[in-house]
């Protein structure tokens, strides 16, 4: 599980929904979104103490600018180490954040060509990014 720690920067609220954005180490901001409000969920207030958190299945890895693509989480780092196995492989990210952990098909993992050193994009869907209070 990837877990960084941030504040709560933005809250947009519809309905029972709501879109928190949460600032990061090193100028990263991370988006979610959450089935509460601020009305019903007491930690969900701006400047409070959060983490963010992430499976390594759910990091999409891409090479380049990753335009084109509609999912607003974005982390630029570079490629620290990469395990291949059989069916999945994984690959670790230095980011501004620190080590990120995306696991991924080795099939996938071979058409991008990824290797240590490189350079790469994680992207995450607001859906699959979780919030637990500090």
């Amino acid at each position: 599980m990837n877990r960084f720690r941030g504040h709560i920067v933005r809250i947009e609220t519809s309905g029972a929904l709501s879109l928190v954005a949460v600032s990061l180490s090193g100028g990263v901001e991370l988006t979610a979104v959450v089935i509460e409000t601020p009305d019903s969920a007491s930690y969900l207030k701006e400047g409070s103490p959060i983490s963010v958190l992430f499976k390594e299945t759910e990091v999409i890895l891409s090479t380049g600018g990753a335009t084109g693509i509609g999912i607003q989480n974005r982390i630029q780092g570079q490629v620290r180490k990469v395990e291949t196995g059989d069916l999945l492989s994984k690959v670790s990210l230095e980011t501004p954040l620190g080590a990120l952990e995306a696991i991924m098909g080795s099939g996938e993992l071979t058409s991008l060509g990824l290797a240590a050193g490189d350079q790469a994009t994680a992207l995450i869907k607001i859906n699959e990014v979780m919030l637990s209070a500090l």
